[in-house]
């Protein structure tokens, strides 16, 4: 059975080239020893066609061994056909021995002259080789097997990493339409209030936010910076809504800037503040934004709205969701019925489950 080298290498693990080379002169040497079971004193001639002789068998021995261990693999390659697939080569092998001893007597039965090795020392010649055979063939199934479990371990990794991907990836597409869906409430009040001054302004800010949103791709993580600047283009979008009742406290040291955080987490809790809390000149919304052990902290008083706009309940979970599938690090949820507050890990790129940037690379 011939195949090409990428398909030989695939099925038997490595390139064989050299080894192939040592195992048949092993086994060739082997049978020329023991074919001169008299130990009689050869001649140059008589010794070198005698090693030629088992050379010769060696190579049709080996290639036959060869492409029947490649047929084995092809048709039985899964761990749990193992025990089948080395009993059968086994047989491969006891069977392979004898055929070459076949072809080596009637080859040897056409030359006058010369005796091909008899009786109890052709047996022992047999054994031995199906030994060395045995043994040489052991050390390629361990090879094989090795690569095969690397190679296991290494897909089963990457399927849990695809699978992750996914629910990241839903996630993510989760969130958007949840941020388009209430920044069109927040254009209907904008529009409510005939301001129409503001509301294309609020647009061309929206506009450059999605830009934000495409540019970011399908990263599972951004840096704390490129998260400020587009959670503060959303503020400043509801800022022509309320003015100055809705007040932001930055607190932000610059040495937190280039922490990993997930994208539009930070938007989605301040989004979640504006959308359930009352915002008006006799009850402003104060909202503080600090840094504190490796976290940042967004918390505000509850000033519950006596009316609530429909919702559909995606931030909070969406976020908790996506750091759970990144990080071992979790959201931390705090409301005692007077302040609420919710604290996002900051993140290096090797705390990431599997230390992958993206987990999906």
């Amino acid at each position: 059975m011939l195949v090409n080298k990428k398909k030989r290498i695939k099925y038997i693990g490595f390139n064989d080239f050299w080894f192939s080379v040592i195992g048949v002169l092993i086994i060739s040497f082997v049978t020329a020893y023991l074919s001169n079971y008299s130990n009689e004193v050869l001649s140059f001639v008589e010794a070198a066609f005698s090693w030629g002789f088992s050379l010769f068998l060696g190579i049709i021995y080996w290639l036959i061994l060869r492409a029947t261990m490649i047929f084995l693999r092809k048709k039985y390659p899964d761990f749990r056909d193992d025990a089948k697939r080395n009993a059968l080569f086994f047989l491969a092998i006891v069977c392979t021995v004898f055929l070459v001893d076949f072809i080596g007597r009637t080859l040897i039965s056409l030359i006058p002259g010369v005796n091909y090795v008899d009786g109890a020392p052709r047996i022992k010649m047999l054994l031995i080789s199906i030994l060395i055979t045995t043994m040489i063939m052991a050390i390629y199934e361990a090879i094989y097997y090795n690569i095969r479990l690397k190679n296991s371990v290494r897909e089963e990794e990457q399927s849990k990493q695809a699978v992750v991907q996914a629910q990241l990836d839903a996630l993510r597409n989760q969130a958007q339409p949840h941020f388009f869906f209430n920044t069109l409430n927040t254009l209907r009040d904008i529009i409510d209030q005939n301001s129409k001054e503001n509301a294309t302004e609020f647009v061309d800010k929206l506009s450059d936010m999605y830009r934000f949103l495409l540019e970011s791709g399908n990263a599972n993580l951004i840096t704390l910076r490129d998260e400020l600047k587009f959670s503060k283009a959303y503020i400043h979008i509801q800022s022509e809504r309320f003015g100055d009742n809705l007040k932001l406290n930055w607190n932000i040291p610059k040495a937190s800037l280039d922490a990993m955080i997930v994208p539009m987490s930070l938007q989605l809790l301040l989004e979640n503040a504006i959308k359930h809390n009352v915002i008006s000149k006799a009850k402003p919304l104060e909202v503080h934004i600090n840094i504190k052990d490796d976290s940042i902290i967004v918390d505000n008083r509850i000033q519950v709205k006596s009316t609530q706009l429909p919702s559909i309940k995606v931030g909070l979970k969406n976020i908790e969701k996506r750091y759970a599938l990144i990080t071992s690090k979790s959201v931390d949820i705090q409301n005692d019925g007077n302040q609420f507050s919710v604290s996002l890990p900051l993140l290096k790129t090797s705390e990431q489950k599997n230390s992958h940037e993206n987990i999906n690379n």
